[in-house]
């Protein structure tokens, strides 16, 4: 059994492996990301053993590793507790990773296109950070968005209404008439989850007929995910990654998940984050 030696101010402590491993799955259960360097300054290891726990525990099938460090895995059933909250609402508290995706997906918008943006928090994000300085109208489903670009005098908001849900967003029959009846040039779109195997994935079936009648109306389709999301599983597959031109994701997404998406055929945008002056 290996085993680490760690000092402290009561003298030498030895841990073992299994025991470290415990630990490092605690950290993540608390936080629910975790860094090699969070790994390798709590117990005192090289990169490379940091590196190498995050793989055994990976093959265990007990966490997802990124870029950087890991992250936790969702159950198939997983909600997050979000189903509710109106895209603004959610934006609220998500990580940086999600804005950093929003900002890169405005600069694919062209001056006089026709856009349809999701109603998650990654399509608020984009609708708080749309330019200024070129023509062209976005389709959205969700009443926070059109209200957050109702400000912007070059923006033409088309809004996909009918009955609103408790989220403030409509998938109902009127909302899926308008949209079947508009075609884009490009459509932002994210869902619960998105992996080789399951493709496209979410949570509540309402989101199903919606996100395919946008992906058919659109010459060119971005998938907007954030590492959280990749590698992983929902309850309803919607459609394989063949209906994705392109996927805009974070840096902390890994190698291999970046090459599942490119041998699929799709284009990978990985979202530097802005340097700050």
């Amino acid at each position: 059994m290996g085993c680490i030696v760690l000092s402290d101010q009561r003298g030498r402590i030895i841990i073992f492996i299994e025991e470290r491993h415990q630990a490092i799955l605690d950290m993540l259960g608390q936080a629910g990301r975790i860094t090699t360097g969070e790994i390798q300054q709590r117990f005192g290891i090289s990169y490379d053993s940091a590196k190498r726990d995050l793989r055994i525990l990976e093959e265990k099938g007990l966490l997802k590793r990124t870029h950087g460090g890991a992250i936790m895995i969702r159950s198939v059933g997983w909600s997050g507790q979000t189903n509710e909250k109106t895209g603004k609402e959610r934006a609220e508290n998500v990580k940086d990773n999600y804005l950093d995706i929003a900002k890169r997906a405005i600069k694919e918008i062209g001056s006089q296109e026709v856009v349809y943006v999701t109603a998650a928090s990654v399509g608020y994000l984009m609708a708080q950070n749309m330019p200024d300085d070129q023509i062209f109208t976005v389709v959205t489903n969700s009443i926070a968005i059109a209200e957050e670009l109702r400000k912007k005098g070059n923006i033409t908001v088309i809004l996909a209404g009918g009955e609103m849900s408790a989220n403030g967003s409509f998938y109902d029959g009127f909302s899926m008439e308008i949209l079947k009846r508009l075609h884009f040039d490009k459509c932002f779109i994210t869902s619960a989850c998105i992996s080789a195997k399951g493709g496209l994935s979410v949570q509540k079936s309402k989101n199903m007929e919606l996100l395919n009648t946008v992906i058919q109306n659109s010459r060119k389709v971005y998938g907007l995910y954030p590492v959280e999301k990749i590698g992983m599983d929902s309850v309803i597959s919607i459609c394989g990654l063949d209906s994705l031109d392109v996927l805009i994701t974070d840096e902390e997404a890994s190698e291999e998940d970046v090459r599942v998406f490119e041998d699929a055929g799709v284009t990978v945008i990985v979202a530097r984050k802005e340097m700050q002056e």
